[in-house]
């Protein structure tokens, strides 16, 4: 067996590898095999000696050469005559470990005991001189592991043997030294030691026989006629044809073998035979056979003539020729693989893009040298492809250019939608040209021209015939294909980079007028076409102009917003339709312009804008902000129904509901998160008003209502949105708003301690057999909105309660004067009818109409009464009266009968008792009839803002100049504006108006150009 650090022998040369012969006798061997164990004598304890060159002087060698050859080849009488099996014995037969020598003395001339000196030149062993007489007796020889032995016979000290230019050595050392061999004691047997490393061996002056070069040549001859006849085999069959390689004249093996043997006889050898291999596939691919089948698939096309369906019959039969190519290129490897491997390797690692087939660099290569055989293949049909021959006359394409223009035809044929589109065939010619190396420097600009003559003409013909949507769905369409086209047929990134950039600039850049168009805008917008605004934001994305959308989406908003706050028709719709207009909006936002931050500032800005517009708002003849009153109902409209007086438009959809939750907010789908959602709404368009004193007037009034009826849907809401304000505007506009709630539970308290005064007094008590529940809110007047007295006739108990009460206040609390608002009462009322008893939730004016009736069926069976006797009875004013019977009579709960029937009351009607009225609840509330707020009172609320707010710019003045003593008008009219913008907006006029009464009540005075504070 082998050692572990013997080399493989199929990466080792072989044993002439490095033989020269341009008559260099000098003969270096570096690799040696160990064959055969050490002796037993001397395996036990191995000497350690080494030795670094040998040199033999070889001054007879040739003839002791002939003599070994012919003792040791007793079947072949001629050297040159044996056979690769028997020149190769020596290395891989089995070999004795000794052999008698007879006829060769060898003079050792280096000391080879013990170790090598550190230092010095190395040992060297000389074997010119010969050895003793034929007579004298031979010394018995063992040979090291790493020293090859000589065949079985008459072994020699050196054995030569020739065969096809191969020549091996065996020398016989003596491991111990000196001029004569000598022997180790008892007779055992001497040992090259070697095994510390590699040693040369130096033969001088051995010259090879001539017949031996003749052989060689002869030998190389075969081989090379060998391998023109497999290529000619290989180039007239079709290796698709699945005859493989049975078409080739030799064995595939022997054929590997004989360019190995060429390749291992030098480097000019192998480059020889490289150019030879390239030189016949050059032929081949010129040669009027192959070449006149492919110009005999269609026609040749003069440049006027180019793009016809030609050149795709053309190309089909081009990249036909192209795959069978590949197929003979492929088995040509397998021949050449072992040049490939060993002669090209070095050179290799660059495709036919970067070289020209002779390894000359062409296109940015990095290398000088030959290329691979796959490459030289690829370059070699490239340049057929591209020659003069490929020509079918002077003025003609050639097939290369042919196909290019092919190509591009076929992208055409996919863009106008022709059946005569062939995806594969682009697929698969697309790659071709890249295996060519012609993609970047022919098909890619003639691509690109094309692409952009193409694009400018449809962009020409869409902007003419189509309206802003249809131009941009078809802009997006095309560039949706022509991105997919590249990606599917194999074109290169940075063609699909410079396609979509020329794209961009022929569709969009140069039609951003159209695109960019406020009406054409204008018209998607109130459309809430969505899928359009998301296309036309990503078209502009993708020339960076999408900023430009802005100034449209802004001037949008600014007419639509206008035009709604303007339109007096629909008052009562104009926070609705804002609120809708701002969902659309952020719904765009958000789903079409990707949330970006500049369209929600230029929302805001536009909102701000036509809200506090003096213009807009002066077709309402108010003096301050209508949208400020609206904004006030339309919260307490929701305050008091909740999400029921809401449309379904307004409400959250399910990306909402996601957001919250990532937001760590409540699900909107919660009811009561969802209505503090559309608080929130209410509140933005609160935020964009800037005199906000009118909506806490009519807030306070809508408020108080809420809570004196018990109208509100939600307490917690209430004190939600009454944080929210806080928060918003500061303690001092919320102030007599928490005194509102902070009354309610004191009132709490207040009614408590009456009721127990009453137990207290007992019998004594006017109302102590009454059975009238009695509750009052007793409420500051300075917080609290002020309401008109309404005269009416209570009952005489309920006025007994009232009595009662009113002396139980009076003597708790001292100077103190109440005042009841009769009209802001309600009740709660025991019926019985002919179905079953009810309880009635009514109004105090309500109940007062109702309670006559018992009266009236005590004194006659039918129990009518005229309008006539209500109104005497009651002491109310003919509206209240009309809208107390018409809710009670006409409404949907009728618990009275009005005779004659009919949705108006007159006076002339009369009224009695719904005695079959019935209803599935017991409870059942009755609805009093709301009057609509009329013009005068709606007037008389602005007007009464309106003189708050000059009250308080008057009191700002005072202020300021109290601090500074003396001021300019400029600096002063600033700081005015400063400190009263939070409660609304003030002209610079107004401000000036007002300076001058002060200056009339003596607060400040002129001196000079400037205003001075009178203490």
């Amino acid at each position: 067996m082998p050692s572990n650090n013997t080399a493989n022998p199929s990466e080792l040369p072989r044993d002439n590898d490095n033989i020269n012969n341009n008559n260099n006798n000098n003969i270096t061997t570096t690799h040696l095999h160990h064959h055969t164990p050490l002796s037993p004598s001397y395996a036990a304890t191995p000497t350690k000696r080494r030795f670094d060159d040998l040199n033999i002087n070889d001054s007879n060698l040739q003839q002791s050469h002939h003599q070994t050859v012919a003792s040791s080849s007793a079947s072949n009488t001629e050297p040159n005559k044996r056979s690769r099996s028997e020149l190769f014995a020596a290395s891989s037969a089995t070999h004795p470990t000794t052999a008698t020598s007879t006829n060769i003395h060898t003079t050792m001339s280096a000391k080879l005991k013990g170790k090598r000196p550190a230092s010095g030149p190395p040992e060297v062993i000389d074997l010119t001189e010969s050895f003793s007489g034929g007579n004298s007796p031979a010394p018995t020889t063992t040979y090291h592991p790493h020293i090859r032995a000589p065949p079985q016979g008459p072994s020699p000290s050196f054995s030569s043997h020739n065969n096809m230019g191969r020549t091996s050595q065996t020398a016989l050392l003596n491991p111990k030294g000196g001029g004569t061999p000598s022997k180790p004691p008892g007779g055992g047997t001497n040992y090259l030691q070697t095994h510390i490393g590699a040693r040369r061996l130096v033969v001088k002056n051995l010259r090879p026989l001539s017949n031996q070069i003749q052989t060689d040549e002869a030998h190389y001859a075969r081989i090379r006629a060998d391998l023109g006849a497999a290529l000619k085999s290989v180039f007239d069959h079709d290796p698709s044809s699945g005859r493989g390689n049975q078409s080739l004249s030799q064995p595939m093996e022997k054929l590997y073998r004989g360019v190995e043997d060429i390749c291992r006889r030098g480097k000019k050898e192998s480059g020889e035979l490289y150019e030879w291999l390239r030189e016949q596939c050059k032929k081949w691919l010129n040669s009027d056979e192959f070449l006149k089948s492919l110009l005999a698939a269609a026609p040749s096309l003069t440049q006027q003539d180019m793009g016809g369906e030609e050149d795709v019959i053309l190309l089909r039969a081009v990249l036909a020729a192209w795959k069978k190519w590949v197929g003979q290129l492929l088995v040509v490897r397998w021949i050449f693989s072992y040049m490939d491997r060993s002669y090209l390797l070095p050179g290799g690692g660059n495709t036919g893009a970067g070289v020209d087939g002779k390894g000359k660099t062409t296109s940015g290569g990095k290398r000088d040298g030959p290329t691979s055989v796959n490459d030289m293949g690829i370059s070699s049909f490239k340049n057929a492809m591209y020659s003069s021959r490929s020509k079918n006359g002077p003025n003609m394409q050639t097939i290369g250019a042919r196909v290019v223009n092919a190509v591009c035809v076929l992208v055409m044929f996919d863009r106008l939608d022709d059946s005569r589109f062939d995806s594969q065939l682009l697929r698969e010619s697309v790659a071709m040209l890249r295996l060519w190396g012609v993609y970047g420097k022919d098909l890619e600009p003639k691509f690109i021209k094309e692409s952009r003559e193409y694009v400018t003409k449809f962009a020409e013909e869409r902007s003419e015939s189509c309206g802003l949507k249809e131009y941009i769905v078809a802009c997006e369409r095309l560039l949706a294909r022509e991105s997919e086209r590249c990606d599917i047929y194999n074109f290169d990134s940075t063609t699909k980079r410079q396609l979509k950039d020329d794209a961009y600039q022929l569709l969009i850049l140069s039609y951003a007028e159209k695109l960019l168009d406020s009406g054409s805008v204008a018209k998607l917008l109130d459309a809430n076409d969505l899928e359009s605004m998301r296309a036309l934001y990503q078209l502009l994305k993708l020339s960076g102009i999408q900023k430009r959308l802005k100034g449209p989406w802004e001037q949008y908003i600014r007419k639509t917003g206008a035009a709604i706050v303007s339109d007096t028709a629909r008052g009562d719709e104009m926070i609705i339709r804002m609120l809708q207009l701002r969902r659309a909006l952020d719904l765009m936002i958000r789903d079409a312009f990707s949330r970006d931050e500049d369209f929600t500032y230029g929302l805001r800005d536009a909102f701000g804008f036509f809200i506090n517009d003096k213009k807009v708002s002066s077709s309402w003849n108010t003096g301050t902000s209508k949208v400020g009153e609206m904004i006030a109902k339309h919260i307490d409209m929701l305050l008091r129904g909740g999400l029921k007086t809401l449309p379904k438009t307004l409400l959250s959809d399910a990306k909402d509901r996601q957001d919250a939750e990532r937001s760590g907010i409540a699900s909107t789908a919660d009811e009561d998160a969802e209505l503090d959602r559309q608080l929130d709404h209410s509140l933005e368009l609160f935020r964009f008003i800037q005199g906000k004193d009118i909506f806490e007037a009519f807030y306070k009034k809508d408020l108080a209502r809420r809570l004196l009826m018990g109208r509100s849907a939600s307490r917690d809401a209430e004190r939600n949105m009454l944080a929210k304000l806080k928060n918003e505007c500061g303690s001092s506009f919320t102030h007599n708003l928490e005194i509102m709630f902070k009354d309610q539970e004191l009132a709490k308290d207040e009614i408590a301690s009456y009721k127990n005064w009453l137990a207290a007094k007992g019998r004594d008590s006017p109302v102590a057999n009454s059975d009238l529940d009695l509750s009052v809110n007793v409420l500051s007047a300075a917080a609290w909105p002020t309401y008109p007295d309404v005269r009416v006739l209570l009952p005489q108990n309920v006025l007994d309660h009232i009595t009662t009460f009113d002396a139980y206040y009076k003597s708790k609390h001292t100077g103190r004067r109440l005042t009841w608002k009769h009209n802001l009462a309600h009740c709660v009322v025991k019926a019985r009818f002919d179905r079953g008893p009810k309880e009635l939730l009514v109004s105090a004016f309500q109940a007062i109409v109702l309670v006559l009736f018992n009266e009236a069926e005590e004194k006659s069976p039918d129990g009518i009464l005229s309008y006539e006797q209500l109104a005497s009875a009651t002491g109310m004013p003919d509206p209240e009266l009309q809208r107390t019977l018409q809710s009670l009579a006409c409404g949907k709960t009728r618990v009275l009968n009005k005779h004659p029937k009919g949705r108006e009351v007159n006076k002339t009607d009369t009224f009695s008792v719904n005695k079959s009225f019935t209803d599935p609840k017991f409870r059942v509330k009755i609805n009093q009839i709301q009057l609509k707020e009329t013009k005068e009172e709606n007037k008389e609320t602005h007007e009464r803002v309106a003189q708050d707010r000059q009250f308080e710019t008057q009191a700002a003045i005072v202020r300021i100049m109290k601090s500074r003593k003396k001021m300019a008008h400029a600096q002063l009219v600033a700081e005015v504006i400063n400190q009263t913008k939070q409660r609304g907006a003030v002209d610079a006029a107004d401000i000036k108006a007002n300076i001058e009464k002060l200056i009339e009540k003596d607060y400040i005075e002129r001196e000079g150009g400037n205003y001075v504070y009178l203490a």
